[in-house]
């Protein structure tokens, strides 16, 4: 993964430079901070690794420059992996990158989330969003789901309030700390769907159109 940092970095720094897709400018604390931080949760979590490895399929929402949904494809050839974000420029970025470094398994969708269906069984991911209580009731799902949120140190002192606001649609599984070289403390936070919600008028962008 080392390389592939390197590589993604200096992709960053040169074709992106203008763009600001990451603050992070240092090899070292690029890597700790963008790349581990991205996989790490992957691999300490058994919750994450059986929900990834049993729908075969990610949906990272809201990936910004591209993580952690990049550093997981490449740590996972064997599944795919689909971007909504709903900055349309950084969508395109994020595309050049994925081509850049070879990844065949991902594909980037610019779209925001209350208009796009999750029309088959997925695993979600959100790093580096807004709160838990703003976005899963966006989730439109027609298949029992699991959504991971990578979260700081403060998360329940937080949004502790908001989870119980949700309880009816969404359980708390487990809220795991991560701990990644370099970086605050870190929780994996997931959640599964109590009910699934009941269809919309709207005409969704649909997962399985990406697939």
């Amino acid at each position: 993964m080392l390389d592939f940092s390197l590589k993604y970095l200096n992709i960053l720094k040169t074709q992106l430079a203008g763009l600001n897709l990451t603050t992070i400018l240092d090899p070292d604390e690029f890597y700790q901070k963008q790349i581990l931080d991205s996989i790490l949760p992957y691999q300490e979590s058994d919750l994450f690794q059986k929900s990834v490895q049993k729908t075969g399929i990610v949906v990272d929402v809201g990936f910004g420059g591209g993580f952690p949904i990049l550093p997981l494809a490449k740590l996972l050839p064997q599944v795919k992996f689909v971007g909504v974000e709903s900055r349309r420029k950084k969508a395109e970025a994020v595309t050049l990158i994925a081509k850049e470094l070879g990844l065949q398994n991902v594909k980037l969708v610019h779209s925001r989330l209350e208009d796009f269906s999750f029309d088959r069984p997925s695993t979600i991911t959100f790093k580096a969003v807004g709160t838990v209580g703003d976005y899963l009731p966006l989730i439109q799902h027609k298949h029992p789901t699991q959504v991971f949120f990578y979260k700081g140190p403060s998360f329940m002192q937080l949004e502790g309030e908001q989870i119980k606001n949700i309880e009816k649609n969404w359980k708390l599984l487990e809220n795991q700390e991560i701990k990644v070289p370099g970086t605050q403390q870190r929780f994996l936070v997931s959640f599964e769907s109590v009910n699934v919600p009941r269809g919309t008028a709207k005409t969704l962008v649909k997962l399985s159109d990406f697939l």
